[in-house]
C-alpha cells in the first residue's frame, strides 16, 4: 500500500457521511411525488368529490394511492389495485391523508383500479392495455 493516500480521521468521515445523506432532505422541498410514495411515472389520475385516485407505471411494476382532498380528520379509505388474472390488492383503513401505496406486478398487462374515501369513490376501468 502506498503512503501517498491520506485517510480520514473517524470523526470527520462520520460528519461527511451524514452531510452526505442531509442533503437530498434539504435540497428539495415536499412534492406530490413524495407524499404518494409511489415510484414511477404518473399513468392516470381520476379525481372525484372527497379526493384522487393516482396511479403510476414504471417498467414492470403499478402502484396505486387514494389521496384526501382535505387531509385531517380520520375516515374510511381504500384503495384496490388488480393486474388482469392476478389478486386485487388493497389497503383500507381509517387514515387521515392517504390510503396505500399497494404494488403489483404488471409487465404487459392491464389494470384497474379503485379508490374510496367516506362513501365517495373512483376507478380506472382497465387501462395501460
Amino acid at each position: 500500500m502506498s503512503g501517498s493516500r491520506k485517510r480520514l480521521p473517524p470523526v470527520r468521515l462520520l460528519v461527511l457521511s451524514l452531510l452526505a445523506g442531509l442533503v437530498p432532505l434539504l435540497g428539495t422541498p415536499a412534492t406530490a411525488q413524495a407524499a404518494t410514495a409511489c415510484t414511477g411515472r404518473p399513468a392516470k389520475t381520476v379525481g372525484f368529490s372527497t379526493g384522487e385516485l393516482r396511479v403510476y407505471k414504471s417498467r414492470a411494476h403499478v402502484c396505486a394511492v387514494t389521496i384526501a382532498k382535505k387531509p385531517g380528520k380520520r375516515r374510511t379509505m381504500s384503495v384496490t389495485l388488480q393486474a388482469r388474472g392476478g389478486r386485487a390488492v388493497s389497503d383500507k383503513g381509517s387514515y387521515t391523508t392517504r390510503a396505500g401505496p399497494v404494488t403489483v406486478n404488471a409487465l404487459n398487462r392491464c389494470v384497474r383500479a379503485t379508490g374510496a374515501i367516506g362513501r365517495k369513490s373512483a376507478s380506472t376501468g382497465w387501462i395501460l392495455c
